[in-house]
Formats: structure tokens, C-alpha cells, sequence
């Protein structure tokens, strides 16, 4: 109950942090409370793209997996420009992905690869 309240309180319930619907409460609150997910549930897409809908940031904490996966990042970056930044150093240089950011503002070429600068 906590969690609903304040999804950074998952911080502190060490047993429920591998529990999906526990998780996914907390994310939807507070999408930064990822950082305190197993590592087993920022690798699953559902709560990682939850978490990304109320704070872009909480990409940062996403699974290296999930950092290089075109569909979840491509759908973080739809959501708001700004999480190309989290992406792969691999989807960095792919044209879709930059483009979508790009497409939103700009400044989002200043996360591309070099080759697509």
C-alpha cells in the first residue's frame, strides 16, 4: 500500500521488489522507483515503458538488454525525445531512432552517433 502512495518506498521492501504488480504500482507513482526493481523486472518491457511514461529518466535504470532493444527504445523516444540519452551507444547510430528524437527537437542530434551527426 505504501508503494501506491510513494513508489520510492519499494526502496525500502526488499521482498517485494521482484513481485511484478508491486513493482508496476510503484513505477506508475513514481517511474524513478525502477531503480529499486529486481534486475529480472528492468529487464521486462511492460514496467520499463511504465516507468519511462511518468519520468523519461527512468530509462537510465532499464536492463543493458532493454537499453538496446529498438522496440522498447523506440517507444521511450515516441514518448519524449530525451530518452534517446539512455539508449545504446548501438541504437544511437540507428536512423530510426534518431530520427523520431529529432523529429521532436533538435537538440536530440546531440545524443546521435558520430556517423549520423
Amino acid at each position: 500500500e505504501a508503494v501506491k502512495q510513494n513508489g520510492s518506498a519499494l526502496e525500502y521492501a526488499n521482498e517485494l521488489k521482484n513481485n511484478r504488480n508491486i513493482v508496476l504500482e510503484a513505477v506508475k507513482q513514481n517511474g524513478l522507483a525502477l531503480k529499486y526493481a529486481s534486475n529480472e523486472l528492468k529487464n521486462d518491457p511492460s514496467i520499463v515503458l511504465q516507468a519511462v511514461k511518468w519520468n523519461v529518466a527512468a530509462l537510465y535504470y532499464a536492463s543493458k538488454q532493454l537499453k538496446n532493444n529498438q522496440g522498447v527504445v523506440l517507444e521511450a523516444v515516441k514518448q519524449n525525445w530525451r530518452a534517446i540519452q539512455y539508449a545504446s551507444q548501438q541504437l544511437k547510430n540507428d536512423p530510426t531512432i534518431v530520427l523520431e528524437a529529432v523529429k521532436q527537437n533538435g537538440l536530440a542530434l546531440k545524443y546521435a552517433s558520430n556517423e549520423l551527426k
